[in-house]
């Protein structure tokens, strides 16, 4: 556990950090030695290095007097030659040349001059409440004796006369250390752009950039941690977390980071380590989880107005939940039955699938796994095995009628919700030989995208944090589930939320369930009439189309009920001004057209639609597309085509804002056929 104790034994007398075989324990007559020679009264943990501990034998342990005066007397001895001093042989006292005074004079105290000694006590003083001790000032300063007032013992001055030791024995190994820890933090500083320590340094933006989170968010974080991770010669715990956190931001290499931190890889990677258990030990619980919230808490701060009105029965207390998998790619493993569970048919590469669990207004409820990627964890053999398992706790925590609003992915485990009394809202989807999903079906879909489009945002959110959308190697895998967990809670605790709702969603959503239970008349028309199969007369839309309705942005908002749709149509119609199609309409009638749209998925594809009109409004809509019968909302060709139509052509100044990159590439397709010579001869002979 981080912090849990000293990993360096620093020697007692050298203070140099010593290796497990270097280090010695201190016996009675080595703390002798040390308290009669250096004045250091050892602890029991204290470790003594083996340097200095054969120079104290070398000293104590040398040949008595007697001894060396009979060895003097033979002619074959020859005396040891004397031993130069060493660092470890410095008085405990050094002598400096520093200009003092008299025992009778001392220095003032304000104005540093010296004088004849004056003590003043505080109650003595006017400025008592100022002054803690007695004070040493000369009697005769001209300038301070008559001027003592309560402004002139300030804070920072007081500070200056506080003593934390009563005596201070330095040596000259103290003085050197001390020298050599201000040359070191000097160097180490001189270039230092990235400092998470003082809070004059990075601004509020630069937090942001470098962290995901701000500058009071950050020490909020850093209190979750300062307690289990230790401070190190080279870093301390706030800029362990500013290491972590930028690491998750950026996905920078930890080589590219010890570069810039200046720390060793192996540092930094010791650092990472413990702020990731620090968190997961102290913040992510607070933050993430069933455990962390409570069904009511749910329910009323976190589920929009919107999605009660669409799923809800009216009592407002059920907690509606939006279910989904991300993916985190790895790495190819060597092991090729971890590299079979981890290979996913559907992204065609390895990865594992963490199970995201958010509320209506993208709160991160839990995060659950990671789980494998093959064919036996679908999203719905992952929800049934949370279910079965009752991961969390998750059968207490849910209850009966509560929502779960899920994709086509998890319509296997649907029968399961069921029995447990867990209501489930799921797209439709097409059946085998269906080409289009009617007009109920299109409608129910349009409800639940609605709602489900805010865990698409969370996990967008997830990837926001590079480090997660990079190719992770296959060592981090144990590690994976942390750094989701972390992400989560800090978007919890410091993020807004996704999808906050509005005034109007109640109306909005009102207006939806009204759309839903019509049905769309003019497909009806359509297949009545059989239009068509009807000849047609394309023509550009600007010849014809004079008396089509002027439509500003709150008209196609109500029209879409959502932007995603208009989105799109700036690329839609992007593609048929400039590209190698055009936008061509066909009149049926007065008030109905007929148009053919490109398909943005496939080039040989094209899209038929109509739109019926009055000279004031746009009444109904039918696309042939999969989703185009439904009358809650229009599909994207339809978007598409009423925003050019009734808003962008009449706009000038309108920027469609949609690069063609590829303009930069080459084209194998564009180069022409080679003519074979004997071919060309062979002509000319014949003429």
């Amino acid at each position: 556990m981080p912090g849990s104790g000293p990993k360096s034994h620093p020697c007692v007398l050298c203070n140099k950090r010593t290796k497990p075989h270097e280090r010695r324990s201190i016996n009675k007559s080595v703390a002798k030695y040390l308290k009669k020679n250096f004045l250091i009264t050892h602890k029991q943990e204290d470790k003594i290095c083996n340097t200095c501990r054969h120079k104290y034998y070398v000293k104590e342990t040398r040949p008595s007097p007697v001894v060396q005066h009979l060895l003097s007397d033979d002619e074959d001895y020859v005396p040891p030659a004397k031993r130069r001093s060493t660092v470890l042989s410095s008085p405990p006292s050094v002598s400096l040349s520093i200009p003092s005074t008299s025992k009778s004079h001392s220095y003032c105290f304000i104005c540093k001059k010296p004088g004849p000694k004056l003590i003043v006590v505080p109650s003595q003083a006017r400025f008592s409440t100022f002054l803690k001790k007695e004070v040493i000032i000369p009697a005769g300063c001209r300038c301070c004796p008559g001027h003592l007032t309560e402004d002139t013992f300030t804070e920072d001055a007081i500070s200056k006369i506080n003593c934390t030791n009563d005596n201070v024995i330095l040596n000259r190994s103290t003085i050197m250390d001390l020298l050599k820890k201000l040359r070191y933090t000097a160097l180490q500083n001189e270039q230092s752009r990235i400092d998470f320590d003082t809070d004059k340094v990075l601004s509020d933006s630069d937090f942001i950039n470098l962290t995901g989170i701000n500058k009071d968010n950050f020490n909020d974080l850093h209190s979750y941690i300062k307690t289990l991770v230790r401070n190190t010669p080279t870093r301390s715990t706030r800029t362990s977390l500013g290491i972590f956190l930028f690491k998750l931001k950026s996905g920078i290499s930890n080589k590219v980071l010890s570069t810039i931190f200046n720390i060793s890889r192996s540092s930094l990677r010791e650092a990472i380590s413990c702020v990731r258990q620090a968190l997961v030990q102290n913040f992510v619980p607070q933050n993430l989880g069933f455990k962390h919230i409570s069904h009511d808490d749910v329910v009323n701060q976190h589920t929009r107005p919107l999605a009660q009105t669409l799923f809800g029965d009216g009592t407002n207390t059920q907690a509606i939940l939006v279910l989904d998998g991300t993916y985190i790619y790895i790495q190819k493993s060597g092991n090729f039955h971890f590299q079979r569970r981890s290979y996913s048919l559907h992204k065609g590469r390895p990865l594992v699938k963490p199970m995201v669990v958010v509320t209506t207004t993208g709160y991160f409820v839990t995060v659950l796994g990671p789980y494998f990627a093959d064919c036996k964890n679908n999203d719905a053999a992952i929800l049934k095995h949370m279910l079965n398992t009752n991961v969390e706790d998750i059968k207490e925590w849910v209850q009966d009628n509560d929502v779960f609003v899920v994709d086509r992915g998890f319509r296997d485990s649907l029968e399961l919700l069921d029995d447990l009394g867990i209501k489930s809202q799921m797209p439709s989807f097409l059946t085998k030989g269906q080409k289009q999903m009617t007009t109920d079906e299109a409608n129910a879909s349009r409800l639940v995208t609605k709602v489900r489009w805010v865990v698409e945002s969370a996990n967008a959110r997830i990837k926001r944090w590079k480090y997660l959308s990079h190719v992770l190697p296959n060592k981090q895998v144990p590690y994976i589930g942390d750094y989701v967990c972390i992400v989560c809670g800090i978007s919890n605790k410091y993020l807004p939320p996704l999808s906050p709702g509005c005034d109007n969603e109640e109306a909005l959503a009102a207006k939806m369930l009204y759309l839903s239970k019509r049905v769309n008349t003019l497909k009806q028309r359509v297949e009545e009439e059989n239009l068509e199969r009807r000849k047609t007369i394309w023509k550009e839309p600007d010849n014809i189309l004079d008396d089509f309705p002027l439509l500003d942005e709150e008209d196609l908002r109500n029209i879409t009920c959502g932007v995603y749709q208009i989105k799109l149509s700036t690329s839609y119609i992007q593609e048929h001004l400039e590209g190698n199609c055009q936008i061509l309409v066909h009149k049926e009638d007065d008030h109905l057209i007929r148009v053919k749209l490109q398909s943005r998925h496939v080039s040989s594809k094209t899209y038929i639609l109509w739109i019926e009109y009055t000279s004031a409004e746009i009444t109904a809509w039918y696309c042939k597309c999969r989703a185009g019968a439904r009358v809650v909302g229009v599909c994207a060709h339809i978007a598409s085509i009423l925003w050019y139509l009734g808003y962008a052509r009449h706009n000038q100044d309108i920027s469609y804002g949609v690069q063609n990159w590829g303009a930069y590439l080459e084209d194998a397709a564009s180069i022409p056929q080679a003519v074979d010579e004997s071919d060309s001869e062979e002509s000319v002979i014949e003429e």
